[in-house]
């Protein structure tokens, strides 16, 4: 009998046990928890685990954000996970940098970090300057049409590598070189060449036994790939397109960047981390970034990386927390440090003392500040580039696509935006003429090639 009592008894423990478990889960799980309005922290670029977090237990005081930004880590998903729950258990967010992936084995890894770590996982960081490589460096594409290969130099040539062989180079000052293999069973294994100058002129230089595939410069500037701006524009937008939409299917896709802002938020990512740094002007990559991000409705933010290219790297930090105080005030929601690590660097990367004084005083000074109201600083005025006009802006000569020359209209726009942001100083943002995108009433004035 009393075994039957205690039986019973230890049953209705167990429910009400499991009951008020169920509730507490239920009660959690119906809590809404607010989203911090201003993410901060540390791109974390070592190949470590261990100074990893290292550089965690350092910041986690006045940061809430750890980006993995490793280009060694990333390819062992063990460690991507160790750094993801450290930083999570210290109370953070987590961003991982990927700049290559295979769908197939990537999204089972993504289901499961979202399933584990949920809203504290905040998207995937996928490639690094896609606008900025576009102007300064060596870009690969696919012609899907004609299965050709192209290639962006970062001398502004344009090389097209068809199927059998034959390659045009279409040079930066407008000439035009072919170079085309030796026929099927020649004993020469030397390529064919031939010079056709913008001028009119032709010039032989290793003459085809057979003669050249193509006779004249016009035949082959008809082929050409990226003739113009418009075309060059949908070829940067498409590129990539496969892997930003996989990705935007699951979770944000962020990128951080130094140029063509707004090409990359049309290409498809949700948050642009500008480059502060570099000696650009500070204002004119916020007008650019801002809006970019306003008018087609985006997050922005932004990634503070070196000034120099030898130590100290970055600049002071009475510098750094202006430039992070200027942003959070023009309406950034995401602040990060760019942290390199190199053969002499110390325990915290190329970081110093001072660097991490900025980044608490930003988070205690400015962040949990109420009187310092994020997105104060608002453009009353605009500068309208015209339609894909992808100019680098960051100075007058600057290249249009990394292809194209600076030519009397890109002279005009150096000069309308200059004369802009003296006037306005932060209160102007820097658009493009796009029928998707209406140009707000909140600009009053407007500064265009067209007025």
């Amino acid at each position: 009998m009393k075994k039957k009592h205690f039986a019973v008894t230890a049953t209705i423990i167990i429910v009400i046990v499991l009951l008020s478990s169920l509730f507490v889960i239920n009660y959690h799980l119906s809590l809404k928890v607010e989203p911090p309005h201003a993410y901060v922290g540390i791109a974390y670029c070592g190949d470590s685990v261990t100074q990893g977090k290292l550089l965690i237990d350092k910041v986690k005081g006045y940061t809430n954000l750890f980006v993995l930004q490793s280009g060694l880590l990333q390819r062992d998903l063990d460690c991507v996970n160790e750094l993801g729950d450290y930083a999570i258990d210290a109370g953070m967010y987590f961003l991982p940098y990927f700049g290559n992936f295979i769908q197939e084995s990537f999204s089972v890894w993504l289901e499961s970090a979202k399933t584990k770590w949920g809203d504290r996982l905040l998207g995937v960081y996928y490639t690094d300057e896609p606008g900025g490589k576009m102007l300064d460096d060596y870009v690969k594409y696919k012609d899907n049409t004609t299965g050709d290969s192209i290639t962006k130099t970062r001398y502004g040539d344009v090389v097209l590598q068809k199927l059998n062989g034959i390659v045009i180079n279409y040079e930066f000052d407008g000439d035009i070189r072919l170079s085309e293999p030796p026929p099927a069973g020649s004993n020469s294994d030397i390529n064919s060449e031939v010079l056709f100058r913008a001028d009119g002129t032709v010039e032989i230089i290793k003459d085809a036994p057979k003669g050249f595939s193509y006779k004249t410069y016009q035949e082959l500037y008809e082929i050409r790939p990226f003739k113009d701006i418009d075309e060059t524009a949908q070829r940067f937008l498409y590129r990539d397109s496969d892997n930003i939409d996989f990705l935007k299917n699951s979770t944000k896709v962020f990128t951080s960047d130094y140029g063509l802002y707004w090409f990359d938020y049309l290409a498809g990512y949700d948050v642009v981390l500008g480059q502060i740094g570099w000696n650009l002007s500070v204002n004119q990559q916020l007008s650019l970034l801002r809006g970019a991000a306003n008018m087609q409705q985006k997050d922005w933010g932004v990634i503070i990386t070196w000034k120099y290219q030898t130590h100290p790297y970055l600049d002071n930090g009475t510098e750094i927390f202006s430039q992070l105080q200027t942003a959070y005030e023009c309406g950034a929601k995401y602040f990060v440090l760019f942290n390199y690590y190199d053969s002499n660097s110390g325990t915290y990367g190329t970081m110093l003392e001072e660097h991490f004084q900025a980044l608490s005083s930003f988070w205690h000074d400015v962040v949990e500040n109420p009187q310092i109201i994020q997105g104060s600083v608002k453009a009353d005025s605009a500068v309208v580039f015209p339609k894909n006009y992808g100019w680098g802006t960051r100075w007058e000569e600057d290249k249009v696509w990394g292809i194209f020359k600076a030519d009397e209209q890109t002279k005009q726009l150096w000069a309308l935006t200059q004369t802009a942001i003296s006037k306005h100083k932060l209160n102007v943002d820097i658009i493009f003429d796009d029928t998707e995108f209406s140009i707000p009433a909140s600009y009053v004035n407007i500064y265009s090639l067209n007025k």
